[in-house]
């Protein structure tokens, strides 16, 4: 959910009838941004800086993959089960119980993708104050993005609710979701981006990169599923 919390990442929106807005659009958040367009140059120089080899760095890769699919298939289980549920009681204390965990697994995550950096060298044309204040101005941002988004979603609505049977009544239009679609994957996202310029390090910018990849992928994941959750409450209500 940094994100959800990291997750979510992360930092969904209520549907009508939904806890989020769906269908997802995987490249809205970017722009419309064609992949196959983009020009490779600039993340093949940053390879030239990076030891992607670095234990330290292997970690950090490995917890930014983990954690959305963790609360993916953690929620997923519960869903089918009612698992969690039922060995906590109720709904409303397994996902509670969910997001403090995925909350952890964010620090350990954040820990490790500084570290990472900490372990590489810098890039000169980075470390600079300009470089250093587009870092923080690009972190704020991502900041208000992910605050804002919880705000808006309450822990519920933040942490995979709608999987518990948690579901939202009514869609949520208020900022941030009013100018961004999935705001808290890409406030987190910023987040990583801005904490890497702030350290002028290739390793973070790369390691942002697979951030930004691992929330796509966990975009399209859940996306559909959690469409469906949905279309079987609103078949539900009309059967009554």
């Amino acid at each position: 959910m940094a994100g959800r919390a990291g997750p979510g990442a992360g930092r969904r929106a209520a549907e009508a009838g939904g806890g989020r807005p769906f269908p997802r659009e995987c490249c809205e958040g970017l722009g419309g941004l064609e992949y196959g367009q983009v020009d490779v140059t600039a993340m093949a120089r940053l390879f030239g800086y990076v030891d992607v080899t670095d234990s330290g760095f292997i970690a950090a890769v490995l917890t930014i993959a983990f954690n959305p699919l963790f609360w993916n298939m953690v929620a997923r289980w519960e869903h089918k089960t009612r698992a969690l549920s039922r060995v906590f009681g109720s709904p409303h204390a397994a996902c509670y119980c969910l997001g403090a965990v995925i909350l952890m697994l964010n620090c350990v995550r954040s820990h490790c993708f500084t570290e990472a950096m900490k372990s590489q060298p810098k890039l000169e044309g980075l470390d600079c104050r300009w470089g250093y204040y587009s870092g923080l101005a690009i972190l704020a941002v991502g900041t208000l993005f992910v605050i804002s988004s919880f705000l808006a979603l309450g822990f519920t609505g933040t942490f995979l609710g709608d999987y518990f049977g948690i579901l939202m009544e009514a869609k949520v239009t208020s900022f941030p979701f009013s100018i961004l679609d999935n705001p808290m994957y890409w406030g987190s996202t910023a987040v990583y981006l801005g904490w890497a310029l702030m350290h002028a390090s290739p390793a973070g910018l790369l390691l942002t990169a697979v951030v930004a990849i691992s929330y796509t992928i966990a975009m399209l994941y859940e996306g559909p599923f959690t469409e469906e959750i949905y279309r079987q409450k609103q078949k539900g209500v009309k059967n009554k």
